[in-house]
């Protein structure tokens, strides 16, 4: 019996004569019937069919419900909650909480940035930028004075800029500097420093350097004019080191210095004390909150 291209349906063969012409066609319109009903396997409004893993059979697979999405499991179409469906308030956002899971980020509120906590996005308020510097107070220094500079390193700033504008005597002076905690002065002899810089009148170069002494020691012009210190001091927030950065100016002079120093001694700063070392020293000692970093 000859039977036909793609299905395999069974026919007469042009040869045969046809005999129980019935049966024949019975069995050809069953075979047509079959592979159809294999090819069309749907039974409900909105099914979709695809092919299955057996030639000429098709398999069905149900309509999804509402907000579902078509995507693929071993191999084979179906139905999943669409990645749309975990969202319920406008702005929300999606991530991956797992493979193939998708989970919710709600919106956050106004002036937030997106950052990670946890290996997870989430929504954070940003750092503040620093703001420059805040004025915190100026007090002159008069001739053999000393000033105390308390209640710095606070909550509110861990740097500050102190800006020294000071004059001497005919006498060559030294305004030194000590590091301060709750009352006590810190008079241990570790303090360290250096500075590097230029002699313009000369045209040569300087350095001064203090190790192993009492204070921070800052040398002014012998002529009377203005020196010009301004210097940062922080606090170390891992060892609670006192360093200081910055620069001296003996105008007249014609020095421009820049170095830094600190305090190999760990304490809870909270402040300075200015005094003259020799000489007689005025001026005006003004002090600057910085931003936090």
């Amino acid at each position: 019996m000859a039977t036909t291209t793609n299905y395999g349906w069974t026919t007469p063969d042009d040869t045969a004569l046809v005999k129980d012409g019935a049966s024949a066609i019975r069995t050809l319109g069953t075979s047509v019937d079959t592979t159809t009903k294999n090819l069309n396997p749907s039974t409900t409004l909105g099914d979709i069919e695809y092919r299955s893993s057996t030639s000429n059979v098709n398999t069905r697979v149900g309509i999804g419900t509402s907000g579902q999405a078509l995507t693929v499991v071993a191999g084979a179409p179906s139905w999943a909650a669409s990645p749309t469906s975990v969202l319920t308030t406008t702005g929300d956002s999606l991530y991956a909480s797992a493979a193939n899971t998708l989970a919710r980020l709600g919106i956050g509120s106004t002036g937030q940035v997106l950052t990670v906590a946890a290996g997870l996005p989430s929504w954070a308020t940003p750092v503040a930028a620093p703001s420059g510097a805040t004025f915190i107070s100026r007090t002159t220094f008069t001739a053999a004075a000393t000033v105390t500079v308390d209640t710095l390193f606070s909550t509110t700033y861990e740097n500050y800029l102190i800006c020294l504008r000071l004059q001497h005597d005919t006498t060559n002076s030294v305004i030194s500097v000590q590091g301060r905690y709750g009352s006590t002065t810190h008079t241990g002899s570790n303090y360290r420093s250096t500075f590097f810089g230029t002699d313009f009148s000369a045209n040569t170069l300087q350095s001064t350097r203090t190790n192993a002494a009492t204070a921070w020691n800052f040398a002014t012009s012998t002529i009377t004019d203005d020196n010009i210190f301004n210097l940062t001091f922080n606090r170390s927030q891992t060892s609670g080191q006192l360093n200081f950065t910055g620069n001296m100016i003996q105008r007249q002079a014609g020095t421009v210095l820049s170095g830094g120093g600190f305090i190999q001694s760990n304490q809870d700063w909270t402040g300075l004390y200015f005094f003259p070392a020799a000489g007689n020293i005025t001026g005006i000692i003004t002090v600057y909150g910085l931003a936090k970093v």
